[in-house]
């Protein structure tokens, strides 16, 4: 039988349980935000620190952050936060809560070297200790043991984490694959998972993101023969667009592109990051030279190969504005093809038909993996995760990084190769050592969204305005008044979005508007707080009643 929970409150057996502990605050149960913790006698390790697409179920938001706020009231006691990879969402959350957080940080050089440009841009560059640890390295952050294993994935240095303490041995698995031909990266470190098998794994929190495909994962060598052909057979000018810091994918497209007599052109500042922090890092050094943005109207479209980002639909991306005709360099028109070489995050399918459909519009063609064979996981299949099973041999599996059909699929996985599965959800508190683990607690978990600079609680009161804006609207009125109490002119209604089609209702709602504040009591319209307000619960009548929706309303009173 497989340990499971149900969404229970928070507790306050969360405060000083003991023992050794696992708590997922992102990732479980969803995908991206990964954020877990581990806890050993009262001390704490954070592992990854990422973000998330909000999704069309939140449109007042953008990318989403799991909230911190567990271990932030417990930051004395937070001893670092370690790196598994360099993927936004394992990543893209440091810059942004290590303020809350304030402790040391551990990566790879690759890792490193990405981390130092987010924290510079943030202006953390020098508050921020970052240790670099080789990868497949050991290391302490007392009382955990730890130690890298190095990983295959579609991104360099992707390590597995080996946490021990007195307590036992827990492997994090991070994101990873088995690729006898990764491209870029090494292999699986399979003797050192075999080797940690023998000594012995209490647990083990396993990525379940193809916990529901059958078979073993394809490799980047394959996806690099099939771009290389479809590309050099493809007229016209070529986009293809890919996860920026997916550095083997990259590499591919570039080295296709050469082989076809393509220029390649970066269009998108993260792939220009990326590819100077592999660069910085040892990776990429022998691509030829990119053609700067401002320069590729003066190659040939059957010479160039621009590679782009946006290919989860994101609105400001540079896709997006290329399918509308709206980037200042790059265009697309009939004739040419975009590649889709990626998955499709789940929640990001509107996103990327709407972007998708803009080209096909224009008389691009689309190319993506239903079409051809233009991407391949980085995330283990069913095979592929029996495998690692029986490298292993934890004495527990702990389904994480899915949605909850991908972690139950790799539960129902586990027990059929004779493992005993835990199925978790973000907030439950494991206790893993002393005794049979068991789920004791919840803790507090939420989600904070990414507002320019600023991060808000995704149920806050400024994004269910943002939400309630989106919707129905908002509504201005305006209107003079003299010390006595006297309307001056005629007030005004803005309301963007609302009355542009509808004139006659425009003026109408301003008509009655004047009326009613004309009719207010005399002492209300002599006082400033209580007019505000009556002329508030005037606007929402007014405009209510005629829109049938229920606008956020305010008033602005300028008394002469």
């Amino acid at each position: 039988m497989a340990i499971s929970t149900g969404k229970r409150p928070a507790d306050t057996r969360a405060n000083d349980p003991g023992g050794f502990l696992y708590v997922p605050l992102g990732g479980t149960g969803e995908i991206g935000m990964n954020f877990n913790l581990y806890g050993c006698d009262g001390a704490w390790l954070a592992v990854d620190c990422g973000m998330g697409f909000a999704g069309p179920e939140n449109p007042e938001a953008e990318l989403l952050l799991a909230d911190p706020a567990f271990i932030v009231a417990r930051r004395e006691q937070l001893r670092g936060l370690v790196i598994t990879h360099a993927h936004e969402d394992h990543i893209g959350g440091v810059a942004r809560l290590w303020p809350q957080l304030r402790c040391p940080v551990y990566a790879t050089p690759f890792v490193a070297v990405v981390l130092r440009r987010k924290l510079s841009e943030a202006g953390l560059g020098r508050e921020v200790k970052l240790n670099v640890i080789p990868p497949g390295s050991a290391f302490e952050i007392a009382p955990f043991s730890l130690r890298f294993i190095g990983m295959t994935h579609s991104t360099p240095e992707a390590q597995a984490l080996v946490i021990t303490t007195h307590y036992g041995a827990v492997l994090h698995t991070g994101d990873w694959k088995f690729d006898p031909h990764p491209e870029v990266g090494a292999l699986t470190d399979e003797a050192g998972l075999a080797a940690l098998g023998v000594a012995g794994v209490l647990a083990m929190t396993s990525d379940s993101t193809n916990a529901t495909v059958d078979g073993h994962s394809g490799s980047e060598r394959d996806v690099k023969k099939s771009l290389i052909a479809l590309i050099n057979d493809l007229p016209g000018r070529i986009a293809v667009t890919c996860f920026a810091s997916n550095i083997a994918r990259v590499a591919s497209v570039i080295e296709a592109a050469t082989q076809a007599g393509r220029h390649v052109a970066l269009i998108g500042r993260s792939l220009g990051n990326y590819i100077a922090a592999a660069q910085e890092a040892g990776y990429l050094l022998d691509v030829p030279d990119f053609i700067p943005e401002e320069d590729i109207g003066a190659i040939p479209d059957e010479n160039l190969l621009l590679l782009v980002t946006g290919s989860q639909g994101e609105p400001r991306s540079a896709l997006a504005r290329m399918a509308l005709d709206t980037h200042r360099y790059a265009s697309l028109s009939e004739g040419d093809s975009v590649i889709f070489s990626s998955r499709v995050i789940p929640g990001n399918e509107r996103a990327i038909t709407a972007v998708q459909d803009a080209l096909v519009r224009r008389g691009v063609q689309v190319i993506t993996d239903e079409d051809e064979f233009t991407h391949v996981s980085g995330h283990p299949p069913r095979d592929d995760l029996c495998k690692l099973y029986k490298l292993v041999r934890p004495e527990y599996l702990i389904p994480t990084h899915g949605e909850w059909r991908h972690l139950s699929a790799q539960a129902e996985l586990a027990r059929e190769e004779g493992l005993t599965p835990i199925l978790m959800e973000n907030g439950d508190m494991l206790r893993l050592r002393p005794g049979t683990p068991e789920i004791i607690a919840r803790v507090e978990t939420g989600r904070l969204a990414v507002d320019g600079d600023n991060i808000l609680p995704l149920k806050g009161s400024v994004m269910a305005a943002r939400r309630r804006m989106l919707f129905n609207g908002i509504v201005v009125g305006s209107a003079a008044f003299d010390t006595a109490g006297r309307v001056l002119g005629a007030p005004k209604i803005t309301a963007p979005g609302l009355f542009d089609d509808a004139a006659q209702l425009h003026r109408e709602a301003e008509a009655e508007f004047l009326e009613l504040l004309t009719d207010l009591p005399a002492a209300i319209r002599k006082e400033d707080a209580a007019l505000t307000d009556a002329a508030r619960s005037i606007l929402r009548r007014v405009t209510g009643k005629r829109l049938g929706k229920r606008p956020i309303v305010e008033a602005h009173i300028l008394r002469l």
